[in-house]
C-alpha cells in the first residue's frame, strides 16, 4: 500500500493525476455553488429575525469552515513533509496556502458585512473575529516565509514549521464562542437539525461546492508548482517540448 501511494506521489505521476482531476472537481464544483447560491438567495425564506440579511450565511460559512478545514490539511502535509522528507507533501501544502487564505479573506469580509446590521458595527475585536483574523495572518506568513527562503528545502521546512504552530489556533476558533462571552453567534448546525430544511439544503450545497472548488484549485496549483520544482528534469523538458515552450 505504502509502495502504491509513494509511486502516485512521485512529481511526474502526481502531475498528471492534477490534470486528469482537476475538471472532475471544478465542474461539480461550480454547479454546487450555483445551485447553493441560487436557492439561498433566490428562493430561500427570510429568517423570521434577520430578514433577508442573514442569506450572506451561503458564502460566510463555507467559507470560515473550510479556512479551517484547509490550515488543519495543510497542518497533515506539512508533517508528512517534515517527518517523512516528502517533497510533493511540502508542495501539497504550499498549494492549499493561498486557497485557504482567500476562503478566509472572505469569511471576514461577509462575516463583517454580516455583523453590520447585526450589532451596528463592521468590526470588533470579537474572539471567533480575532482569531479567524489570526488564522489569515498565518495563511500569509506561511507563504511570505516560503517565498523569503531560496534554499527550496529549507524553505519547505520553516514554513512547515510555522504551519504545525499554528495549529492551536484551530481550537480557539472553534470554540471561542463557548469559552468567551463573544457576540457571534454559535454553530449553524449545517450538518444537522438547527435551521429549517429550506435554508439548510441550500447551505450544504455551497458547502460542497466550497470543498470542491478548494480541490480543484489546490490541484491547478499544485501542478504550477510540480513544474517550478522539478523544471531541471528530462520529463518537464519533454513535456514543454511537446506543448512548444522553453522551461
Amino acid at each position: 500500500m505504502w509502495k502504491w501511494i509513494h509511486q502516485q506521489g512521485k512529481p511526474e505521476r502526481l502531475y498528471q493525476l492534477c490534470g486528469r482531476f482537476v475538471p472532475c472537481f471544478a465542474i461539480p464544483g461550480v454547479a454546487a455553488l450555483l445551485l447553493g447560491w441560487g436557492w439561498g438567495f433566490g428562493f430561500a425564506p427570510p429568517d423570521y429575525q434577520q430578514g433577508n440579511s442573514y442569506r450572506i450565511i451561503y458564502l460566510h460559512v463555507p467559507a470560515a469552515m473550510w479556512s479551517m478545514g484547509i490550515y488543519a490539511s495543510m497542518a497533515i502535509a506539512a508533517l508528512i513533509g517534515l517527518v517523512w522528507q516528502w517533497k510533493t507533501a511540502d508542495l501539497a501544502a504550499m498549494a492549499m496556502a493561498p486557497v485557504g487564505a482567500v476562503f478566509t479573506f472572505i469569511a471576514l469580509v461577509t462575516g463583517s458585512a454580516w455583523g453590520k446590521p447585526m450589532w451596528g458595527t463592521w468590526w470588533i475585536w470579537d474572539a471567533r473575529l480575532t482569531s479567524e483574523l489570526v488564522l489569515l495572518f498565518l495563511y500569509m506568513g506561511t507563504i511570505a516565509l516560503y517565498h523569503a527562503v531560496d534554499d527550496r528545502r529549507m524553505a519547505a521546512r520553516a514554513a512547515g514549521i510555522l504551519i504545525l504552530v499554528g495549529v492551536v489556533n484551530l481550537p480557539v476558533i472553534h470554540y471561542s464562542v463557548q469559552w468567551w462571552n463573544t457576540l457571534h453567534q454559535g454553530s449553524s448546525g449545517v450538518l444537522q437539525q438547527a435551521i429549517d430544511p429550506s435554508m439548510r439544503t441550500p447551505l450544504r450545497w455551497s458547502v460542497l461546492g466550497y470543498l470542491l472548488v478548494f480541490i480543484a484549485l489546490t490541484l491547478m496549483r499544485l501542478r504550477n508548482l510540480l513544474l517550478q520544482a522539478e523544471r531541471h528534469r528530462p520529463w518537464v523538458s519533454e513535456l514543454a517540448a511537446k506543448r512548444g515552450r522553453k522551461v
